[in-house]
Parts: structure tokens; C-alpha cells; sequence
């Protein structure tokens, strides 16, 4: 079954069409889909293998856990609620496992880009090379 977009990821004003996963996690889809349009900056991450993430210090979406993974699939945004990390949301390009300083951990999987996964890739390594990029989630 060919999935349609119900929203987009646009990195460095590069779009990629994408869909919210409200199967897996349905109460951090709602709190995301209630900050659209999101607007922030993204930053190579720094333990967890091939993704960028979003550091959000100690903001409280008010979540715990919902089919949490610490191995997201290449295009797979995933927000983890807060913990022994500060509050964060990764987007996985390529391999990740999913870490901090204080060790392991797993995020809500809330979104997944549908194509285009080689462009992705290309934009998440030139973020390591060339610092922090735009990133919006918006709905139509």
C-alpha cells in the first residue's frame, strides 16, 4: 500500500513529503501536530550513529513512552520525552542507535519521510561538515 503525505519535512528549504504515525504513537502525533507549522534548526548528532536532532533542553511535551525505539529507520523522526537526556527529537539518515552521555535511549516514533531518502542521507552528512540547517514540519 503506497502511503500518501498528510504533512512535510523541509530541510535547508529542501522538501520531503512525509506522514505522521499516529498507529505507533498516537499522543506524541497530537502533540506535534499541535506546534505546527514547527520551525527550528538541526544539528548532527553527536553519539547516536547516522541522524540529526533537535536539543530541546527541558521542555515537557508532557509524554512518556509510546512504542519507543532506539533504532530508527532512515527517515523516521522519533522524540524522546525527557529523562536522563534533555528532551529531543532525532531524524534518522542512515544507521543510528539512538545514545547519549548518560547511554542508551528510545524516542516515540511520530513521523516518517516517505522519498527522496538519498537526499536526506546527502543532507544529514553535509550537517556534520558544515553546522546546523533549518528544519520546518508543516501540515497543508
Amino acid at each position: 500500500m503506497l502511503l500518501q503525505p498528510d504533512c512535510r519535512v523541509v530541510i535547508d528549504e529542501t522538501p520531503f513529503p512525509a506522514r505522521f504515525t499516529p498507529e505507533r504513537a498516537p499522543r506524541t502525533v497530537a502533540a506535534m501536530r499541535a506546534v505546527l507549522p514547527y520551525r527550528e534548526r538541526v544539528i548532527h548528532v553527536r553519539w547516536s550513529g547516522e541522524a540529526v536532532w533537535i536539543p530541546l533542553g527541558a521542555h515537557d511535551f508532557g509524554l512518556g513512552y509510546e512504542d519507543a525505539t532506539s533504532h530508527p529507520a532512515p527517515g523516521e523522526m522519533i522524540l524522546y520525552p525527557g529523562g536522563v537526556s534533555e528532551t529531543e527529537i532525532l531524524l534518522g539518515y542512515g544507521a543510528v542507535s539512538f545514545a547519549s552521555k548518560a547511554g542508551p535511549l528510545a524516542g516515540n516514533p511520530f513521523l516518517r519521510i516517505l522519498g527522496d531518502l538519498d537526499t536526506l542521507a546527502a543532507l544529514g552528512r553535509e550537517t556534520l561538515q558544515t553546522g546546523a540547517k533549518a528544519i520546518r514540519i508543516e501540515a497543508p
